[in-house]
């Protein structure tokens, strides 16, 4: 066996270094379903670092409607959407988000990445130009370096640095403009305004991979593009079913003729297993829920606000998050690691985001809502984490990291 790999990953000491300071705080094993509260080792643990916004991976409803999935079509679909692994299941689920997006046609995918590496490369071409923000999410960026078009970032939410690059392009041959809809690490939301005014203005496309915005944002939860009321000028919209609609899987929303060339040429799509008929009924029930009682979002929103209000008059540095994603910025790797496995010792979950995730200066916890916490489990989490924040001697506030 050849030691070519084992030699030069042997190298890469980072995951090691971390588990001998008792600091790796990845790839940790949950023994229960993720609700609101969790077990991990046999104990007890409050959970804010779950996507689960809605809180329906756990639904009767949808528990229920997977295993009818699996009584009915099995655990698989055994094949490729292209050749054998569509079902009615698929199609149903297909024009029902068509309808929830106001699009005329929604194409399935088996994980939301896949949707970014298969879409971006399929509708670009040589001559095209891909302009992402800098902070979008890595299925974006590597969706982008697939593609034969070259691409170019501009700085963040920032519409003066988009013109300047609008304006450099002026000789591609189809400018495609790429956003999250809510940015996954820092949870603010992409300027789809500013945006859309600017790509009516020099002829370019927009896409918004709204995988953070369904069920959190617009009406019903229908995304950025729904929260903004133009929905008619966002050209293509992009998600996953493994955040609030508590499945995994993804799709692309568009005009019928292009989800139609997207279905015929997305290698991702065509070379990938199908979702299996357990997930995709699991989303179709999320769906039901999120269309018929806006309850849990409007839920989810006053939690949002309560705990933003919170971190905020404990001078915690959040940034510009408008959304169940908090950052709670320590732009130290190791304090955030520290921090991170100490909140778990307590009884909380946190993730801790570090490089590569995101620059070297904006290491952060990630605290997330979902719209079944109970303020008295929010106010529990935060006031732990500003204790142990303390105890660490963890930078909270911009002023703090400034000195």
């Amino acid at each position: 066996m050849s030691k070519i790999l084992s030699d030069r990953y042997n190298k890469i000491l980072a995951p090691e270094l971390l588990r001998n300071q008792n600091l790796y705080p990845f790839f940790r094993v949950i023994e229960s379903e993720q609700g609101t509260e969790i077990i991990i080792n046999g104990r007890k643990i409050l959970m804010f670092g779950s996507n689960s916004y809605l809180g329906l991976t756990t639904h009767p409803k949808v528990k229920a409607a997977s295993e009818a999935a699996i009584k009915k079509y099995g655990s698989s679909a055994a094949g490729s959407r292209f050749l054998n692994g569509t079902t009615d299941l698929h199609i149903e689920l297909e024009h029902r988000l068509a309808q929830f997006l106001n699009k005329e046609a929604v194409l399935l995918y088996t994980t939301g990445f896949q949707v970014n590496l298969g879409v971006i490369p399929t509708i670009t071409q040589p001559n095209d130009l891909i302009i992402l923000d800098r902070l979008d999410h890595a299925s974006i960026i590597e969706g982008a370096r697939l593609s034969k078009a070259s691409y170019v970032m501009f700085k963040h939410n920032d519409m003066v640095s988009l013109e300047q690059k609008l304006e450099q392009a002026k000789d591609a041959e189809m400018k495609l403009i790429v956003v999250d809809g809510v940015f996954s690490m820092e949870g603010d939301l992409a300027n789809l305004q500013g945006i859309t005014e600017l790509a009516k203005q020099y002829n370019a496309v927009v896409m918004s991979d709204c995988a953070h915005a369904i069920g959190v944002i617009g009406k019903y939860g229908a995304g950025a593009a729904s929260h903004f009321d133009i929905e008619d000028q966002v050209d293509l919209i992009g998600g996953t079913f493994s955040k609030s609609l508590a499945s995994i899987g993804g799709f692309i929303a568009s005009d019928a003729a292009t989800v139609e060339y997207i279905k015929h040429n997305s290698r991702s799509l065509i070379f990938s297993a199908s979702p299996t008929p357990a997930a995709v009924a699991a989303a179709l029930a999320s769906l039901d829920i999120i269309e018929s009682d806006d309850s849990l979002r409007l839920k989810l929103l006053n939690n949002t606000q309560f705990a933003i209000s919170k971190f905020k008059s404990l001078g915690f540095d959040i940034g510009n998050t408008e959304t169940p994603i908090i950052p709670l910025y320590i732009r130290n790797d190791k304090k955030t690691h520290e921090l991170a496995m100490l909140l778990l010792r307590r009884g909380i979950f946190v993730n801790s985001i570090a490089a590569p995730a995101v620059s070297r200066n904006n290491s952060m916890i990630r605290f997330s809502l979902m719209a079944t916490h109970t303020q008295e489990q929010i106010d529990l989490a935060i006031d732990t984490i500003y204790q142990c924040a303390k105890e660490l001697d963890v930078p909270l506030s911009l002023e703090t990291h400034e000195q």
